[in-house]
């Protein structure tokens, strides 16, 4: 038999990652025409009543007397509204509703913090980045200003929301926190999204000069010293254009996971209930512990609303995983969110389409599959919503 034939390493990863981004440009031009960027689809009249927190009746009564924004009328008399005329909703029933009634614009008040979440595990595959994006979609469906930072060099939260960062030169956050005078103001590497409340920085590859950087300037420079200060200095500098910040970190523990957490007000960890992901979760909880124990010492201000647990792909039917959830339940009684995020092949589906489950149309599925998946969903994230405004201090 003959040897097999040797090649030039490097030369063939460059070639397959450039024919892979290609293939997956010309996907995104048909997806998305004519301009390759993602619109949003408009919503029916129940959903948009389940996110603003009203009956389909009192919207109904709302556009029978000719008040408020109007929907499309589509076949049976179904009424849809756009992502911009939920927000117009809400600012039409926060004028106009009673004075007892809740607020339905929930944007920050006096005194209230910016609420940054990050959302952390330090094992691939636990769904971190699929949670971090349904979260910021869906705290930007229930009326709130809405900043994601991708800060994984892979760029997956990106993808998402249509960016392809080998292609589009988009900048990152690298620009806003890296220590040279070619620093930018954070809000030059802010773009939006095709959600009118969200706007994201998106990730590239040049995030990892973070991780290479940093350990050289702690040698030489105060700011290097102080490299855990940096997204916090330069996110106060767009404090006021958000409610909330949420992060999706990268899967381990380096100078851009530790930046995120010490900027942060909550931390959100992301665990898939078998016992390979808990043993690598418990190793990611000593570590982070130690790190974030030191540069406290050196005057960190680490300091957190709330830490959760959130139990992602989970299967009811599973009966190690059921196990394996109680075990976890009995350390970690009050830590791990009410609401498991369940395994569905809805979310995977929309993900071949660099969509979310917020994104795709209901009658694309099986309705079933959906509805389970939707409600799991929305769940988890008015779980993590009612943590958001209680660290406001609201009831």
């Amino acid at each position: 038999m003959g040897s097999l034939p040797s090649f030039e390493f490097d030369e063939k990863i460059l070639a397959q990652g450039a024919e892979i981004s290609r293939k997956l440009d010309q996907l995104r031009l048909e997806k998305f025409p004519p301009d390759a960027k993602k619109t949003l689809r408009r919503f029916p009249m129940a959903e948009v009543a389940h996110y603003l927190g009203v009956t389909p009746n009192n919207l109904k009564r709302l556009h029978l007397e000719g008040k408020g924004p109007e929907p499309l009328i589509a076949g049976g008399g179904r009424r849809f509204y756009t992502a911009e005329q939920m927000i117009e909703l809400r600012h039409y029933l926060d004028k106009n509703g009673r004075s007892d009634a809740k607020k339905y614009v929930p944007y920050r008040k006096r005194g209230e913090k910016l609420q940054v979440v990050a959302v952390v595990n330090f094992k691939g595959g636990s769904g971190k980045t699929t949670t971090a994006a349904h979260l910021a979609q869906h705290l930007a469906l229930t009326g709130h200003r809405v900043l994601a930072i991708d800060l994984d060099p892979q760029a997956s939260l990106s993808a998402l929301h249509g960016f392809q960062p080998e292609l589009d030169r988009n900048p990152s956050l690298y620009d806003a926190i890296r220590y040279d005078e070619k620093r930018k103001p954070i809000a030059d590497v802010i773009a939006p999204t095709n959600f009118p409340l969200l706007e994201i920085i998106p990730a590239n590859l040049e995030l990892q000069e973070y991780e290479y950087d940093t350990p050289l300037f702690m040698q030489t420079s105060s700011e290097g010293k102080r490299f855990f200060t940096r997204l916090g200095r330069a996110l106060e500098e767009v404090d006021d254009r958000f409610d909330v910040v949420v992060i999706d970190c990268p899967p381990q523990l380096g100078f851009l996971t530790l930046t995120a957490l010490t900027a942060s007000t909550s931390v959100l960890i992301t665990v898939h209930p078998q016992m390979l992901d808990l043993m690598s979760m418990s190793q990611f909880l000593l570590m982070l512990g130690n790190f974030v124990r030191t540069i406290r010492e050196k005057g960190a201000p680490v300091k957190i609303d709330w830490l959760r647990y959130l139990i992602t792909r989970y299967e009811a039917t599973d009966v190690p995983q059921v196990q394996m959830l109680g075990f976890m339940q009995s350390m970690l009684t009050e830590e791990i969110l009410k609401h498991p995020m369940v395994k569905s092949t809805a979310i995977s589906d929309a993900g071949l389409t660099k969509q979310t489950l917020y994104e795709v149309e209901r009658a694309n599925f099986n309705r079933d599959t959906y509805d389970r998946a939707i409600e799991a969903l929305d769940a988890v994230n008015f779980e993590i919503q009612a943590l958001i405004h209680k660290a406001w201090g609201r009831l």
